[in-house]
């Protein structure tokens, strides 16, 4: 799909975010303790390094846009999911596989909203 240039950026970081989604299932899965603390620790710090801001990216620049009533669900989903995998951070830090589990998961179904919805509806704005 091809994305408005000003939302690239954000589109590549969404297919980095889909690839830990995925290490942070497959780890959970797994049972495996050391895998688990290993997936822990590379999601809590992808959340420092570049989710974080990716969001605080997307809240203050992009969330704006959307001022029309018929888009507020979309903000308050983005906003919802962004505050739901902040969260999940306190049971990474503690290793909770469970945790873990539920981090990837709501990643990958936030990337795919995110993809299939609020994008486009932005990219119809501009």
């Amino acid at each position: 799909m091809k994305r408005a240039p000003v939302l690239l950026p954000l589109s590549r970081e969404h297919h980095t975010a889909l690839s830990l989604a995925r290490r942070c299932e497959r780890a959970a899965q797994s049972g495996d303790a050391a895998m688990i603390a290993a997936a822990c620790e590379e999601a809590v710090n992808a959340l420092a390094g570049h989710l974080l801001p990716h969001f605080a990216t997307e809240e203050n620049s992009l969330l704006p846009l959307l001022q029309d009533v018929a888009q507020r669900p979309l903000v308050e989903r983005t906003l919802a999911d962004h505050r739901q995998l902040r969260e999940l951070r306190e049971g990474l830090l503690r290793n909770d596989a469970a945790s873990l589990e539920a981090f990837g998961q709501s990643m990958i179904a936030h990337v795919r909203f995110e993809e299939r919805e609020l994008f486009p509806a932005i990219e119809r704005w501009l």
